[in-house]
């Protein structure tokens, strides 16, 4: 992926994609309500009940145990904050791996016949909401599109290389939103939508 593909991808998904708000919104409240895990956590519930709303329609998301989350790592969480992937490197896949799976534990549906259920698609939504410049994102046909069948450390890796490349030539102060954003929004607008082609 070159700028000028990743620029396409991002103007098909801006034309395209109407819940984009519900980003930005759950974006105000994490950053707005910082350090106070109940309200995090509504903030939170904001994208991940819309954005994985077919996950969701199944049993509902269990906000007692995300603060619960929130507040048993969050010196992880703070720690992943204000990094960027570029600074990524294997040391940081222990921790990673432990944060991946307890999102995935807190946000499985807690009732009904899919009780238990986890997704993966949440776990990384969560994520990135709390580090917008380290923990990128993808969905299923993303993940398959990267060869990392919901393995995200592999993913994590080949998304890093791709933002070292494109690093030097998006202005993301200019485009007012992480790189890591910019690049989900091409991955989705070709692989989930097929809004363009290669």
């Amino acid at each position: 992926m070159n700028a000028s593909e990743l620029r396409q991808g991002c103007i098909a998904f801006q034309r395209h994609e109407a819940r984009d708000s519900t980003y930005r919104t759950a974006t105000l409240l994490v950053n707005q309500f910082w350090g106070n895990p109940r309200e995090m956590a509504d903030g939170l519930g904001v994208l991940l009940l819309t954005w994985n709303q077919a996950f969701y329609r199944y049993g509902m998301l269990d906000f007692d145990a995300l603060e619960k989350c929130l507040v048993e790592n969050w010196k992880i969480i703070e720690s992943f904050r204000y990094r960027n992937i570029l600074g990524y490197s294997p040391a940081d896949d222990e921790t990673i791996g432990i944060l991946y799976d307890q999102f995935l534990q807190a946000l499985q549906i807690c009732d009904g016949k899919l009780k238990g259920r986890q997704s993966p698609v949440a776990a990384v939504k969560a994520l990135h909401l709390l580090a917008p410049a380290f923990f990128p994102l993808w969905d299923y046909k993303i993940a398959v599109e990267y060869k990392c069948q919901y393995d995200y450390i592999p993913f994590l890796r080949k998304i890093k290389d791709i933002a070292a490349d494109l690093d030097p030539v998006v202005d993301v102060r200019k485009e007012g939103r992480t790189l890591l954003k910019m690049i989900d929004e091409y991955n989705y607008a070709r692989y989930t939508k097929s809004w363009i082609n290669p």
